[in-house]
């Protein structure tokens, strides 16, 4: 039984932080719409190229965000392996625990913030870890801890030998 559950767990805690992070790519793109139709409305000849500049930029572009991602992903895993470790199944806590990872991966980052527009509102990014941490929560936090049940047995299964008596 706890193999299995143990199982379960290693395939649903991945697959919450996968989702999560596509809730939070979406919140911020999202808050962002209004940028992101300015920069194209800016240039309307850049729409010819876009296939040659992905292939060239797109790689360099996906590591610089995985590197900046991490200085979020880092707190929020903690925070995971405190909830399955505690069997911590609230989704306030998952929320939270969301909202706090964007806010001190937000003021890690300080020189990458800089130079670049859409890194100016911490506000969007503790929304975005706020829906983050919800969207995990939803997945896989509702049953985390590999230990303990989902669903227990009856109380009076759980009550001491003597008060069955």
């Amino acid at each position: 039984m706890i193999i299995g559950r143990l199982l379960l767990r290693l395939l649903l805690v991945p697959l919450g932080a996968g989702f999560a992070l596509c809730a939070a790519v979406l919140v911020t793109v999202m808050a962002h719409w209004s940028r992101f139709a300015a920069l194209v409305a800016a240039n309307p000849d850049a729409g010819d190229d876009w296939i040659v500049a992905l292939a060239i930029y797109g790689p360099a572009v996906a590591f610089i965000i995985s590197v900046s991602a991490m200085a979020m992903l880092l707190p929020a895993a903690v925070g995971v392996v405190i909830a399955e470790a505690l069997a911590i199944r609230s989704w306030i806590y998952h929320a939270a625990n969301g909202g706090i990872s964007a806010w001190i991966g937000e003021t890690t980052m300080v020189e990458m913030r800089e130079p670049y527009d859409f890194h100016n509102g911490p506000l969007i990014a503790v929304g975005a870890g706020i829906a983050a941490g919800f969207v995990y929560w939803l997945v896989a936090g509702w049953s985390a801890g590999f230990w303990k049940p989902v669903f227990g047995r009856d109380n009076a299964d759980a009550a001491p030998p003597a008060a069955r008596a």
